[in-house]
């Protein structure tokens, strides 16, 4: 069974940086692409960030552009998003997904695997 497992979360300042984890277990890590999605109070899942399989690819919401990095490690099995010049907008819980594809999705619906989220408050 599939597990994804989110870290990093917190309050931060805007202007601060966090960066997010989010650690894959139940099959091999390295053949499919991976996403983070977020959800702000009262809003729907939005898309954030997608990396192919090799992390050869990626792409991000324009919201996050220039700001956030994803990037992957497929000997941990993990995929980070590195969030720099927060903004108090950017406050959300936010999820890492997969699926059964290799190359990038943006689309909730191309993922069927979740986490758990991670909370992130960003203070103005």
């Amino acid at each position: 069974q599939v597990q994804l497992v989110e870290s990093g979360g917190g309050l931060v300042q805007a202007g601060g940086s966090l960066r997010l984890s989010c650690t894959a277990s139940g099959r091999t890590f390295s053949t499919y692409a991976m996403g983070w999605f977020r959800q702000a109070p009262g809003k729907e899942r939005e898309f954030v960030s997608t990396i192919n399989w090799s992390g050869g690819n990626t792409d991000y919401a324009d919201s996050v552009k220039g700001r956030f990095t994803i990037s992957r490690d497929n000997v941990k099995n993990t995929v980070y998003l590195q969030m720099n010049s927060l903004k108090p907008e950017d406050t959300a819980v936010y999820y890492c997904a997969t699926g059964d594809r290799s190359g990038m999705g943006y689309s909730s619906f191309e993922y069927k695997y979740w986490g758990q989220g991670t909370q992130v408050t960003v203070s103005s």
